[in-house]
């Protein structure tokens, strides 16, 4: 891991590369509001993928700028890509994927319309950007991302694992940003931030999440443009987010801990270790400990 110091705070870095791809994982600490300069003169392709911390940035050559907050991705290209982020939190956590260009156009020529269309804007020698509309993380992509950072593959075998999750995640983004982008109760930027609030507040109460009655309240939005919103927004429903996120959790608790399937159980939120076990069997077609015993069933 790299350690760079600047006036006010700190960027620890760790990076990978294969044959045309550079992967990098990098955690911003930061002393207060700043203004940090990033960015690098490589002619790449570059996948962004915001993992913690809300901050505005300046794209110099697509002379753009973004307000983001945590768990946002995007496409972009430049000759060089020289970045202005203003951090509106105390940390900043970001993971990206460079292509060469010559590597991104193959993959391109056999996907789908949006990377189409992107690969003819790199071709032409300008820069460019996926979509003017950031879309959120799904779970898949936060996966495929703890995956790469947490690899424990050596040699041969590692490069092939980085090559192939770092195409799985250029898909994920190619199939997200295929989808239709209909903003039918997702009017303003303010709502766009409670939905944001309502998510993180579900992400940290799983054992015991509020009702949509109570998170209405809380983030300030009527439970219908709750309701919607939310499934516009995360392409899942508050429910199905909960569920999903409960799953994912069960499942790292049962491959990285000792615990047992009943503290797991109690653990995300289940009222019973029976209803845990029949709604495990149901995601993942097999029971805790079956999973606990055959880890490599369960990826």
């Amino acid at each position: 891991m790299e350690v760079r110091e600047f006036a006010h705070g700190k960027m620890e870095l760790d990076h990978w590369e294969v044959e045309g791809i550079r992967l990098g994982h990098a955690l911003v600490s930061f002393k207060g509001e700043d203004v940090f300069l990033g960015g690098n003169d490589r002619d790449t392709v570059r996948l962004h993928f915001g993992l913690k911390g809300d901050y505005d940035f300046y794209a110099r050559e697509l002379r753009a700028s973004y307000a983001l907050r945590g768990d946002h991705n995007n496409i972009m290209y430049a000759e060089g890509l020289q970045l202005e982020i203003h951090n509106k939190s105390p940390q900043i956590e970001t993971f990206g994927v460079e292509f060469t260009k010559d590597r991104f156009f193959q993959i391109a020529e056999k996907g789908n319309e949006p990377l189409k269309r992107l690969a003819e804007q790199i071709a032409s020698g300008e820069p460019a950007i996926l979509s003017a509309h950031w879309r959120p993380n799904t779970l898949r992509i936060k996966q495929l991302i703890r995956e790469i950072i947490h690899c424990d593959f050596t040699g041969p075998l590692r490069a092939l694992f980085l090559q192939a999750k770092s195409i799985e995640l250029l898909v994920l983004q190619a199939d997200l940003y295929a989808k239709k982008l209909d903003r039918a109760y997702i009017r303003t930027d303010q709502d766009k931030r409670k939905l944001f609030d309502a998510r993180d507040l579900l992400s940290q109460s799983l054992d015991g999440p509020p009702t949509i009655s109570s998170l209405s309240k809380i983030v300030g939005l009527n439970e219908y443009k709750l309701k919607k919103g939310f499934k516009e927004l995360f392409d899942t429903t508050i429910f199905g987010f909960i569920h999903q996120h409960r799953m994912q959790k069960a499942k790292r608790l049962l491959l990285d801990t000792t615990k047992s399937a009943k503290e797991i159980a109690y653990e995300t939120g289940y009222s019973s270790p029976q209803h845990f076990s029949r709604a495990f069997k149901k995601e993942f077609n097999t029971t805790p400990n079956r999973m606990r015993n055959t880890p490599d069933n369960a990826i």
